[in-house]
């Protein structure tokens, strides 16, 4: 199996493992934010989840696919936790376009609720643009 696909083997478990994080005890807290820094909700769950399984289909399939998931979801991950930082919400759960922009802010808790968004969204990117010329 190629790398390229492996690598969307590992984004598959990694969205399983952040859409089971609101379903295991002492990871939220109190007032429902995980690690005490992000909300999640059910839609962005499902959104994990719909994301984990499109990752592993996507790597069991082929190198093509594999390069497809890669650079279409760090696109769309990468721009979300961008939007992050520069509107206190993200597109991907519509909640840019339902609250009204709260403006840029480079906070400790911003950046540490957009980074795990522009994180794996870089990687992604990255690889896809990388590993996929030897595809």
């Amino acid at each position: 199996m190629s790398l390229i696909r492996r690598l969307c083997l590992v984004y598959a478990a990694v969205l399983l493992a952040v859409a089971a994080i609101n379903y295991i005890p002492g990871l939220t807290d109190d007032s429902g934010l995980a690690f005490g820094i992000f909300a999640l909700d059910p839609f962005d769950d499902a959104l994990h989840l719909a994301s984990a399984i499109w990752a592993f289909l996507a790597g069991l399939i082929s190198n093509r696919s594999a390069r497809t998931f890669l650079l279409i979801f760090g696109a769309a991950y990468l721009a979300d936790g961008i939007f992050g930082i520069f509107t206190g919400w993200g597109f991907l759960d519509f909640a840019i376009f339902t609250n009204e922009s709260l403006g840029p802010e480079f906070s400790f808790l911003r950046l540490a609720a957009n980074s795990p968004h522009i994180g794996l969204g870089a990687i992604a990117l990255g690889a896809g643009l990388t590993l996929g010329r030897r595809v």
